[in-house]
């Protein structure tokens, strides 16, 4: 079984599977080293894959036993068909995109459902080392600004405005701060989010 730790560092993990049924297909977009899509498989028995350009991380797929193909998620997903996977998740990747808009429309095509997590850049500890005269750093947001490879950070209302405009409807949302659950005041109160979501009809 997985080492809890990784589950424990990982919190939006579990966020996650409690949305995807037993058996279901899931296509991992950024899947680093393969953690979710193992426990994925542990936890609700899925098939599929994971995406991820690293070198080293795909060795470290390999050793996981997580299907994996090697290709650049900026370059789009043109190698898979329309709803393909049950899901199509993106995990604490978004941030890391250049081109956002452009990948959330393959989400939700080659998915019948998206998955997607990432640090809320409108955290209030974020906040406060913005109005004290610098770039956040912490657990979620853990790079200098000039290492970050961060280059779309966003708030939950960033996401959610773009989910309209793409016309992109959000059918569950789970926030998180240290692994609680926040239902007040999620986008000062949260650092982390989880989003569900499916074109709309």
């Amino acid at each position: 079984m997985m080492n809890t730790s990784i589950i424990q560092s990982r919190p939006d993990f579990a966020a996650i599977a409690a949305w995807i049924p037993q058996g279901s297909s899931v296509l991992d977009l950024g899947c680093g080293d393969g953690s979710l899509l193992r426990y994925l498989r542990e936890t609700r028995e899925v098939r599929g894959y994971g995406v991820e350009i690293s070198d080293q991380n795909i060795a470290a797929c390999i050793a996981n036993n997580v299907n994996v193909i090697q290709n650049d998620l900026d370059s789009g997903l043109a190698d898979f068909e329309d709803a393909s996977f049950d899901y199509v998740i993106l995990s604490q990747t978004l941030q890391a995109t250049r081109h956002t808009e452009a990948l959330m429309k393959e989400i939700v095509r080659v998915g019948r459902e998206g998955i997607v997590s990432f640090p809320n850049f409108g955290h209030w500890k974020n906040r406060l080392q913005v109005l004290l005269g610098n770039m956040p750093v912490s657990s979620e947001l853990p790079y200098q600004w000039y290492d970050t490879p961060n280059v779309h950070l966003c708030t939950l209302d960033d996401f959610e405005i773009l989910c309209a405009h793409l016309g992109i409807r959000i059918l569950g949302r789970h926030v998180m701060s240290e692994g609680h659950d926040i239902q007040v005041m999620p986008n000062l109160r949260g650092s982390t989010a989880v989003y569900r979501f499916r074109r709309d009809a």
